[in-house]
């Protein structure tokens, strides 16, 4: 495998996701294996699958352990139901979850506020069999601009991310045209104009985006993105493990102007995660 190169102007500014990464280690052990790899900088999907409201306990736990291993949080999603697992988030559906990530909106801004986390991710959620979709879109955008309005209470970008349909076929937004479409509906809607389109270049490639179609995504949003994330494909692996010109992509990100972070969302494959980034220079790994 390859290593990136370090090209004069193609520096980036990675982020290792926790919740796919190290996950053969206990949650309160990964910022310190994160660090002992190199990287400065982590990401989690929501750690408490099963309650939107964990006890403050928990969450003082890990706010400890991102603290001891000196690694920044940037990224946290809001609860999204069972993830991994069947559920794509839990906004858009009605009832029991869209109450559960109601609940969860302010447990997770007071989590990112007391570690300084400035992104978060809020997942769709699926399509409901026998639920109207345009009553779905319409929980949706209450929810959304609720949780954009706490993300500005703590000076966060509310994300909003494009998965893929082969794997997430129940998910409405699977172009990056949908996801910056409720985008513009959230900050039309609250007039904070803190929502982003969370850009993850392996899941527009698994929705059939060549190398071309990739970098014409890039030039046109560039500028509305607040998060990229990153894996190879086929497979979901490590930068080099398939076939996509990674490194060509983020270098036109870069060109294109975004300066934000690229979280490393990939599967380590058979072997530890700490042997899965020879893809990345260990000198490229601390947060700059």
């Amino acid at each position: 495998m390859a290593p990136f190169t370090n090209r004069p102007g193609s520096e980036q500014r990675f982020n290792v996701n926790l919740s796919i990464l190290f996950t053969e280690l206990p949650l309160l052990e990964r910022p310190a294996a994160a660090a002992a790899a190199g990287f400065t900088a982590v990401e989690l999907w929501w750690p408490w699958v099963e309650t939107p409201t964990p006890p403050q306990a928990e969450l003082d736990a890990l706010k400890r352990a991102l603290d001891d291993a000196g690694t920044q949080l940037v990224g946290l999603n809001f609860y999204a139901g069972q993830l991994p697992g069947p559920d794509r988030g839990a906004l858009s559906l009605p009832g029991e979850e869209s109450e559960r990530f109601r609940a969860n909106i302010d447990v997770a801004a007071g989590f990112a506020a007391s570690v300084g986390c400035k992104a978060l991710n809020a997942l769709y959620g699926n399509r409901v069999e026998g639920v109207d979709p345009r009553a779905q879109d319409e929980l949706a955008l209450e929810n959304l601009v609720l949780a954009a309005r706490a993300a500005d209470r703590i000076g966060a970008t509310l994300l909003v991310e494009a998965l893929n349909r082969p794997e997430s076929p129940h998910y409405p937004l699977v172009s990056a045209e949908a996801a910056v479409d409720v985008v513009d509906r959230v900050n039309a809607a609250t007039g904070l104009g803190n929502a982003a389109f969370l850009l993850d270049i392996y899941h527009l490639s698994m929705n059939g985006l060549d190398a071309e179609a990739l970098t014409a995504v890039i030039d046109t949003y560039a500028d509305r993105t607040g998060h990229v994330q990153i894996a190879d494909n086929p497979g979901r692996g490590a930068p080099g493990t398939g076939t996509l010109p990674l490194q060509d992509l983020l270098d036109r990100l870069r060109k294109a102007g975004y300066e934000g972070w690229v979280g490393l969302e990939y599967k380590p494959g058979d072997r530890p995660s700490a042997e899965s980034f020879e893809w990345l220079p260990a000198g490229a790994r601390a947060a700059r």
